[in-house]
């Protein structure tokens, strides 16, 4: 697997979903990931390589989620990068600097030899927030703004004003609660 230092969106909206499958979130289904099969759905669901991982595999993700829900409520930025440098160090090589098809130089990592999923998945979860902090702000880090819910979400949107993990779910949500709301008053 290789990581485009620049393909930040991606890698972004990866640790967002990773960070919201934790049971914090998921207060009425619970854990999203309780096995490797869970494990393997989710990587395959996002199109990174799936391999066969093993319940030490599902650790070593659950401890990845913690470490990145940290990094998104981390107020410092300094410390945020610290952080996603030093985890993206001790799963990663390079950078290297690879040509695509169209010649074009592009900034690469790889996780190193022989690493599991855990790794992988920090790898890329890593260096999309470092690259967000550079491109986009430390700012772009939030909290969904949905009142039932505890998600956590990286902001990659070009106006930068999005305010729920999942607009779909939580901000229909909210809307719906307010129309109704709206709707009793009137009554």
């Amino acid at each position: 697997m290789q990581i485009r230092l620049d393909a930040y969106a991606a890698g972004a909206a990866v640790a967002t979903d990773l960070v919201n499958t934790g049971p914090e979130v998921m207060t009425s289904t619970g854990e999203a990931l309780p096995d490797p099969a869970a494990l393997r759905r989710f990587l395959a669901a996002r199109h990174l390589p799936p391999g066969d991982p093993t319940t030490h595999d599902v650790r070593a993700v659950h401890e990845l989620r913690r470490t990145l829900r940290e990094l998104f409520a981390e107020p410092d930025a300094a410390v945020t990068a610290e952080r996603a440098g030093a985890l993206a160090m001790a799963t990663g090589t390079g950078p290297t600097l690879e040509q695509d098809d169209d010649g074009r130089w592009l900034w690469t990592v790889r996780p190193r030899p022989g690493t599991g999923p855990a790794d992988a998945l920090a790898l890329l979860t890593a260096t999309a927030l470092l690259s967000v902090l550079r491109t986009l702000g430390p700012g772009r880090f939030r909290h969904c703004a949905s009142p039932a819910c505890a998600g956590m979400f990286v902001d990659t949107s070009r106006s930068g004003k999005r305010r729920y993990c999942v607009p779909e779910v939580c901000g229909n949500r909210v809307n719906v609660a307010n129309h109704r709301a709206r709707r009793r008053a009137a009554s």
